[in-house]
């Protein structure tokens, strides 16, 4: 098979994984040195960044071969999707010449598992091994890490990747074993915790050789199986405390061609896989939990974010004097973030915070207005039941297409 044939199965196949991002590595370039490529601290990602560069990594699985399963999977074992497979020395071609014809940034590097998984983890680790040592590439490179593999290759992909990730994909044990009965929630935390371990002995001690600058993270597959919201942010939760994970991902279930009875014939909403990065976003920054954003069972509300959510359900601690409150609470206002909380500390050590301040600051003004106390401000609404309030913020309905696959064609 033509390698640009392969390129084009083993890049399709990999796009379901949304875990390839990193906003942790160091910067790092050749200037002056002896090799290519480079990182930097604004991190890598499949998207813009905020000073509006494109970046891009080669997304690629080494083969869609796999042994395992899982029913969930487009490129599980008894899937009839084409099958390609790289050898090491493709990948390390392809990741040199499409740096160096300024169309990547680094290399996402997965596999489906194939003879074993310290078989498939050896091969993963050659090409970081060969694209450092051989070609002397300074670039970014996250590497996917396979549970099963001996904690010594483990080891040996940290010494070359900046960023490894372990997948859970589902947040419950007894999901794993319906619907991938060959995965083990044990063994991926096993190896989570290995690399926990090799992260803290570099952090504890500068001088050992060098480990995943950029972390670890995981993977949460959404509408897959039955877990509510709750169960996936509780579980999302317990792995940034006991592993230190970077991030979280949450990738919205995609039914593929001749999928199983044993999971969804429709995909969820897009909007709940948007709501869960937004919870997770106030568990890692805001200091909120998982039992204040879902005291009980259930999922996120897709009509208003989550912050917002539990505003409108914790009335008694608004509206909020900006110009008094603990900063933890002014970042907890619906409509202010992080920055600007902590811009408006700053102000009102100068003077006291006013009404206009709020909208040169580019607070969302519609939001933010039931919920704040200024010092030439008191909103008219704040006895407003919380109902009522959310309908005039809740996002706008958008007509959905009646026969989308006619759009699409």
């Amino acid at each position: 098979m033509e390698i640009k044939d392969k390129l084009e199965i083993l890049a399709d196949a990999a796009k379901y994984d949304a875990s390839c991002a990193s906003s942790g590595a160091p910067k790092r370039n050749s200037i002056g040195k002896d090799g290519f490529g480079a990182t930097t601290g604004m991190g890598i990602c499949h998207s813009y960044t905020p000073d509006g560069r494109c970046v891009s990594l080669l997304k690629i699985l080494l083969t869609n071969y796999c042994l395992y399963d899982c029913q969930y999977c487009v490129n599980r074992r008894t899937s009839n999707v084409p099958r390609a497979r790289f050898t090491v020395a493709e990948v390390v071609k392809l990741t040199t010449d499409f740096y160096l014809r300024n169309y990547i940034d680094g290399l996402f590097l997965s596999s489906g598992i194939i003879q074993s998984a310290d078989y498939t983890m050896e091969q993963l680790v050659q090409v970081a091994r060969e694209l450092r040592e051989v070609h002397q590439f300074r670039g970014y490179i996250h590497l996917k890490t396979i549970p099963d593999a001996d904690p010594a290759l483990i080891a040996a992909a940290g010494r070359y990747a900046d960023r490894l990730s372990v997948n859970i994909e589902l947040p419950t044990q007894d999901s794993v074993q319906q619907l991938a009965p060959e995965k083990s929630v044990h063994t991926i935390k096993l190896a989570m915790g290995s690399i926990r371990r090799k992260l803290d002995e570099k952090a504890e001690e500068p001088k050992a050789p060098r480990f995943a600058p950029a972390g670890q993270s995981t993977q949460m597959i959404v509408g897959a199986d039955a877990s509510d919201d709750q169960q996936i942010l509780t579980t999302a939760e317990t792995l940034y405390g006991s592993y230190k994970l970077k991030r979280v991902y949450y990738s919205a279930f995609s039914p593929i061609p001749h999928s199983p009875k044993s999971v969804p014939l429709a995909p969820p909403p897009m909007q709940r896989e948007h709501r869960l990065y937004q919870a997770d976003f106030l568990l890692r920054g805001y200091g909120f939990q998982v039992r204040e954003l879902l005291p009980a069972s259930g999922n996120l509300a897709l009509d208003i974010d989550p912050k917002l959510a539990w505003a409108l359900s914790h009335r008694e601690h608004f509206p909020l004097d900006l110009n008094r409150a603990e900063p933890h609470m002014i970042a907890r206002v619906p409509g202010i973030g992080l920055r600007n909380a902590q811009r408006l500390v700053e102000l009102r050590r100068l003077r006291q915070i006013r009404y206009a301040d709020l909208s040169r600051l580019r607070c969302s003004m519609k939001k933010i207005s039931p919920f704040i106390i200024t010092a030439d401000y008191f909103p008219s609404n704040d006895s407003s039941p919380s109902e009522h309030l959310r309908r005039t913020m809740a996002e706008a309905p958008r007509q959905m297409n009646l026969w989308p696959e006619l759009q699409a064609a």
